[in-house]
């Protein structure tokens, strides 16, 4: 690497990497309201059933999947500021929005209040009316979501490629996409409280809001490393130092974002469907934990997410995920530095130890029938969760930085925007599967069994099942297709 400036080094990118974990926080903030309020304040105005709910969330995510297709094109042709900001300003919107949705439902059916609403006799056709009425309308709303997040992960993602060399970029990523367990661990905190104390529409509107203030304060502080005033030469060389690798320090350099590819031809590289199988089998798990942890400690142990031991067990869960993910952005940089192998390597040996991480899931549903367990069951299931959620979000931030090893800077945002929809496409299936399995099982009762557990329990037994094997299913393929460190030059 070229001589560094005699001054001392800003370290203006850790700004930019604080941004990017707000605006993280953020948007699962926004994705959580629903998830925290609907079994215990929207459902029983609406009259839903899990299938409802599953509906919803599928239906989101099958959205979010085929929009995120396009927004990393989208971030990679408007630029990583006016990018996000768009992305931000439309999916604090689509939050926003939801708070709307029983108003319009009474007005449709013609209902003057929520207590005549709440008091429609259930099973009966206008019941089935306000259900139908209330989960359309909340689609519409979660897809205005769906459409400004899917810009979330390929903007970040472009800008840690802008901002990190590649040694740094696993770490930068985990701290970043950490903000979606810190989201997850500050909403039951407040997203319940502010449902219970003001009513559900405020807890969205609140929630929403917090976007906008993120927009300004990006458009403010933002800018290409080459142009933003906040960094000197320094920092800047430190940033471009792979450039260095291989041609002299100059401000060109952070301009070069490497050989343009067409979008479509990026289907045509193993490196590419090595990233989008690493999304589609994992993805989903991490979504299952996020829509439906509360709704499990309220039907498995009667814990509202309103309650003080709901909130607890949740604000727990992702406590353990947020702990335990940021250091797993540590031990691939550990492998590269002290061990001397590739990014690429050291990243899918770390990868390979957190995809062990969500097996201990299978434990979850029998720890939570143990009688004689010395705490409240519902404690294991929480840890377990968590920990399963700890190794997703590792292994999430190091598949990210895949892409910067492997394609130039100018594709970033359009590969994960591929692989999140792929992603997206995961956890359709597995939400819209679990919804309408869970309401199969709680009709059936002790008529459905699996691994010795009835009903609805028995579900959730089959969930976990295939949430603990996934991320050993994705590696395989991935180290497949991908054996070895391989760029796209």
């Amino acid at each position: 690497m070229s001589t560094l400036q005699t001054n001392k080094m800003t370290n203006y990118r850790w700004v930019i990497c604080a941004m990017l974990f707000a605006a993280t926080t953020v948007n699962y903030m926004d994705r959580q309201v629903l998830s925290l309020t609907w079994k215990d304040f929207i459902a029983p105005e609406f009259h839903w059933t899990d299938a409802n709910y599953g509906i919803i969330t599928a239906t989101f995510s099958i959205f979010y999947a085929c929009i995120s297709l396009f927004a990393g094109k989208f971030i990679d042709w408007m630029g990583s500021k006016k990018g996000y900001i768009w992305a931000i300003f439309v999916w604090s919107l689509g939050a926003c929005l939801h708070a709307a949705c029983g108003w319009a439902t009474m007005k449709i059916e013609g209902i003057e209040s929520v207590e005549t609403l709440k008091a429609v006799e259930a099973g009966s056709d206008i019941a089935v009316a306000i259900a139908t009425i209330s989960v359309w309308l909340f689609l519409a709303c979660r897809c205005v979501l769906a459409l400004g997040e899917a810009g979330n992960f390929p903007a970040a993602i472009k800008v840690t490629a802008e901002y990190f060399p590649k040694k740094d970029r696993a770490f930068a990523t985990s701290i970043f996409n950490s903000g979606a367990s810190v989201g997850a661990l500050a909403a039951p905190l407040c997203i319940p409280i502010l449902a219970e104390k003001t009513g559900w529409e405020m807890a969205f509107i609140i929630i929403g809001a917090i976007g906008f203030i993120w927009a300004g304060a990006w458009g403010f502080m933002y800018d290409k490393p080459s142009k933003n005033k906040f960094l000197n030469d320094a920092e800047r060389a430190y940033i471009n130092q792979d450039e260095d690798d291989e041609q002299d320090n100059n401000l060109a350099a952070a301009e070069n974002e490497g050989p343009k590819i067409p979008f479509f031809k990026c289907f045509t590289y193993r490196q590419t469907w090595a990233f989008i199988c690493g999304k589609l089998f994992t993805d989903g798990v991490w979504w299952f934990f996020l829509f439906w942890a509360p709704a499990y400690f309220s039907d498995q142990f009667g814990y509202k997410s309103s309650s003080s031991m709901g909130q607890i067990l949740i604000f727990v869960l992702y406590a353990i995920v947020t702990i335990l993910s940021i250091g797993g952005g540590y031990l691939p940089k550990y492998f590269v530095e002290k061990k001397g192998m590739n990014p690429y390597a050291g990243r899918m040996r770390a990868m390979l130890i957190f995809a062990f991480f969500p097996i201990f899931a299978l434990l979850a549903q029998p720890l939570a029938g143990w009688e004689d367990s010395p705490i409240d069951p519902a404690w294991w299931p929480a840890i377990i969760i968590g920990l399963a959620g700890a190794g997703h979000q590792a292994w999430s931030a190091n598949l990210y930085s895949t892409i910067g090893d492997m394609f130039p800077k100018s594709v970033t945002a359009s590969i994960t925007g591929i692989g999140t929809m792929f992603g997206g496409l995961g956890s359709y299936c597995i939400n819209l599967g679990a919804g309408e399995l869970f309401t199969y099982a709680d009709e059936q009762g002790a008529a459905f069994q699996f691994f010795g557990f009835e009903g609805k329990p028995a579900g959730y037994m089959i969930i976990f099942c295939i949430c603990a094997v996934a991320y050993l299913l994705g590696w395989t393929i991935m180290k497949t297709l991908v054996p070895k460190y391989k760029p796209i030059c």
